[in-house]
């Protein structure tokens, strides 16, 4: 009988299968967890696999880590306690006198560390506005050694050119990273498009739970750089342990169905609030209106994410908004099944430029018509 060909299977099938998983020892088709700490060596004092000690990894965490280089089309995937950690981990590489860029609108914490980097190190870092056309190319100088972009950036939810960004950075000898966070996989591969390193904080969409905290440098080479970036996270003690890889492993099984019902329900509430008479604009890159619309259209393939932002009247109708919801949850972070609402400039650090009225959404799985008028009745009483 001739041997049936092997099928090219879709990311959405290897990630919900984690890898098309089967315990060779009894059959089981849920990976399991491996939590020991160290790990034994043979009569020739080698190691008996790939795992010496838990601060380097180990099978829970390279199982993980397989999945999410398979979705990132990675040479490697490296897992972190936090966004943070890996962002820390990945800046830890520059010297004084190194230059890094980074969007003025953007995740808090990473233009925190970049300030601090500044500060203390003797870094040398550009803040560009994303939202100007050759605000990145000018913002690069011959010093730079890391550009750094975020699309959609957080909570703007601007648009940069993944592949032009890519031949900015290497022209100038520096390396692309791109915050793909709100952005998963599922929809933009980033490495395709150039870049050098895929970051994701892997609380937010790869989990999707609100259950763990974990963050991913997906790196398009092996080499010297990937293993100083290993190095250094094994010296910081910040790999996942095994217990939250495999909550990580649990929920990227499902990313794509959530990422595709998030999208749906996103692309709903900002048409419905586009024109509100309560709001002065909607952000979401998913409306023919937003400027950064056609990039985003071209490098986000299967949805334009579950993350938006209302812009309300005032500050003081922002913060009605976000204190007299009764299904969006008042808090922080984004991603998970549950929908959030967030008065961001309330949470940023003293570096925020984020307009005061901002209110940012993350949108989960639940009803949408049921998210509609959670915020109609909360916009209808707002100042």
């Amino acid at each position: 009988m001739k041997k049936p060909s092997q099928l090219s299977l879709s990311p959405a099938t290897r990630t919900a299968q984690a890898l098309h998983f089967i315990n060779p020892v009894h059959g089981a088709v849920v990976p399991g967890i491996e939590p020991a700490s160290t790990f034994a060596r043979d009569g020739d004092y080698m190691p008996i696999g790939n795992a010496v000690y838990a601060r380097d990894g180990g099978p829970t965490v390279e199982h993980a880590e397989a999945i999410l280089a398979d979705l990132d089309g990675a040479a490697s995937s490296l897992l972190f306690t936090s966004g943070m950690s890996a962002a820390v981990a990945l800046f830890e590489t520059l010297e004084a006198g190194d230059h890094v860029t980074c969007p003025i609108v953007g995740y808090h914490g990473t233009i925190g560390w970049l300030h601090r980097l500044v500060e203390k190190r003797g870094v040398k870092a550009t803040f560009y506005d994303a939202t100007q056309d050759g605000a990145l190319a000018a913002a690069i100088t011959p010093d730079t050694k890391i550009v750094w972009i975020e699309t959609p950036t957080n909570p703007n939810w601007d648009i940069t050119d993944i592949a032009e960004a890519a031949e900015l950075a290497h022209a100038a000898g520096a390396k692309l990273a791109v915050d793909c966070t709100v952005a998963s996989p599922c929809t933009t591969q980033a490495l395709e498009l150039g870049a050098d390193i895929a970051f994701h904080s892997a609380t937010k969409y790869m989990n999707g739970h609100s259950d763990i905290t974990g963050g991913v440098l997906s790196l398009s080479e092996t080499g010297p750089f990937a293993d100083e970036l290993r190095m250094i996270r094994t010296l910081q003690g910040t790999v996942m342990a095994a217990f939250e890889a495999w909550l990580l492993i649990r929920g990227l099984r499902t990313l794509h169905l959530r990422f595709e019902r998030a999208s749906e329900s996103a692309m709903a509430i900002a048409k419905h609030f586009e024109n509100h008479p309560k709001l002065s604009a909607v952000l979401f890159p998913g409306l023919p209106s937003h400027p950064g619309h056609a990039i985003a259209a071209r490098q986000m393939t299967n949805g334009f994410g579950g993350m938006l932002s209302l812009v309300a009247l005032s500050r003081e109708a922002a913060h009605h908004v976000a204190t007299h919801t009764q299904v969006f949850i008042p808090a922080t972070s984004l991603g998970g099944v549950e929908s959030l609402i967030e008065h961001r400039i309330a949470v940023e650090g003293p570096h925020s430029v984020v307009a005061p009225e901002l209110l940012r959404l993350s949108i989960g799985i639940e009803s949408v018509s049921d998210l509609i008028a959670d915020l109609e009745q909360a916009l209808e009483n707002a100042p």
